[in-house]
């Protein structure tokens, strides 16, 4: 069996916790392990091969967290521009055996309930082999009206429906006979193929077509921007299971949370006795029932109830806990005032290394750049901004122009605006510099690359 792991999202509605180049995902929320580990670690198990499909931003991201946990069966297909889960899966299917059992599963949920995960997981897979698309129906625990729900007649699904209101969420569960849509879902390739063909064959026929023009390096399987952008967007529910006659559904409880809100992550972190989530950087005096994150900050808090404060380097989100949906309707005015807030992290990580924003104010930007050993950035060139870069340790080799420098600990070069550079590391230690950069304009998509070793397009 092949385990596709879908790792496209975003994660808006954990702002600013979770940004587009990390992701919630890839966030270490509960202990040593990100989300995306702990659904590859889970589904190794029972599988013999996992598929990633994800943007191309995060590909360097993903791999690096593989390497972390000695992880190497994997292939990925990467999209340049996201289409949707029906899409994703589409092309990740299309290289596999018509017979492949295929388990399809988000990278940013939590399963508590391994044991009866697997069980279920062996379910769908007696299912599958007959033929049928099968969905993990997952008994409520309550009337939500933030997940989907199925409607069932034993294992056969009757119908999907949409986010309910309280009344109509309160009458499914007393029903007996409905179930969360978890989006996670068991098939043969062909069987899906199939089926899509029937429902949406304009779909298929652009994957395919998208997929015969991408770029293949081994397991690495492209997308080109252009045949992306043709493919319809929709979801796998819409295109597929939702008119399908071969749908399944295996109830279970496994313990399951997409970490939709801050509200369903308060549910799943460890409590002190107020109710207050535990963190070593809270201090509360009265509070109670209350969600507080800081990555780094001490946080007091005074007689607050059902309050999240969730702290971060570079933004702060404060307020109530039962508002934690409204978070999605903050980052839509983010994108109109402060874009680069849903973008960056304080720190990111790039496949050279890494960069932290010290200092940003009116046309200047302070970083502070790690670049690993043997790596080097881009051949690039700024159009609005000139940088300083100061070597704190190791040593840069820099080309600047038609020159190449060797700069030491405690020296210094300048990079004018429109100068192509790069900066390179060949020792065996880390370098460290101080780049300031100058200028009308310092945004991250101030860059024209001319030659790149990680083949970027941005």
């Amino acid at each position: 069996m092949v385990n596709l792991i879908l790792c496209g999202g975003a994660g808006t509605r954990l702002w600013p916790i979770s940004r587009t180049l990390l992701p919630k995902q890839f966030v270490k929320i509960f202990g040593e392990h990100s989300l995306f580990q702990r659904v590859v670690l889970a589904n190794s198990k029972f599988c013999s091969e996992q598929r990633i499909v994800g943007n191309a931003e995060q590909y360097f991201l993903a791999r690096e967290q593989l390497q972390a946990i000695n992880h190497s069966n994997t292939s990925f297909v990467l999209e340049p521009v996201g289409r949707n889960t029906a899409p994703a899966i589409t092309l990740a299917c299309l290289e596999l055996p018509e017979n492949e059992i295929v388990l399809v599963s988000p990278s940013d949920h939590i399963i508590r309930n391994e044991e009866t995960y697997s069980n279920a997981v062996k379910r769908a897979i007696e299912l599958a082999s007959k033929g049928n698309l099968v969905t993990f129906g997952l008994e409520p625990t309550g009337p939500e009206t933030g997940y989907g729900y199925i409607e069932a007649d034993g294992e056969k699904a009757k119908r999907f429906v949409e986010k309910p209101n309280l009344e109509t969420a309160k009458k499914y569960v007393e029903s007996g006979n409905f179930y969360w849509n978890s989006g996670i879902f068991c098939f043969q390739a062909g069987v899906f193929l199939s089926e899509l063909n029937e429902f949406v064959p304009a779909m298929l026929t652009a994957c395919k077509t998208a997929y015969k023009k991408a770029i293949v390096e081994g397991s690495l399987t492209r997308i080109q921007h252009e045949d992306m952008a043709t493919i319809p967007a929709d979801s796998i529910d819409y295109a597929v299971m939702e008119k399908s006659e071969k749908v399944n559904v295996v109830p279970c409880s496994i313990g399951w949370s997409d970490l939709g809100s801050f509200e369903s992550l308060y549910k799943e972190l460890p409590q002190d006795a107020d109710g207050n989530t535990e963190d070593a950087r809270h201090i509360s005096l009265g509070s109670k029932n209350c969600l507080v994150m800081s990555s780094n900050r001490q946080i007091a808090t005074i007689d607050l109830e059902n309050i999240m404060v969730v702290d971060t380097a570079n933004a702060l989100l404060v307020a109530p806990l039962a508002s934690s949906q409204k978070v999605k309707k903050l980052v839509d005015v983010l994108k109109q005032k402060q874009p680069d807030l849903l973008h960056s992290p304080q720190t990111v990580i790039r496949p050279w290394g890494t960069y932290t924003v010290l200092e940003e104010g009116l046309h200047f930007k302070v970083k502070c750049i790690s670049v690993n050993p043997g790596a080097r950035l881009s051949l690039q060139k700024h159009l609005h901004r000139s940088e300083h870069w100061v070597v704190v340790s190791g040593m840069a080799t820099a080309t600047v122009g038609e020159e190449t420098l060797y700069i030491r600990s405690n020296e210094s070069t300048y990079i004018p605006s429109g100068t192509m550079h790069r900066l390179q590391n060949e020792g065996k230690l880390p370098l460290i510099i101080v780049e300031v950069q100058v200028g009308q304009y310092t945004g991250e998509d101030d860059i024209v690359r001319v030659e790149d070793d990680y083949k970027r397009d941005t």
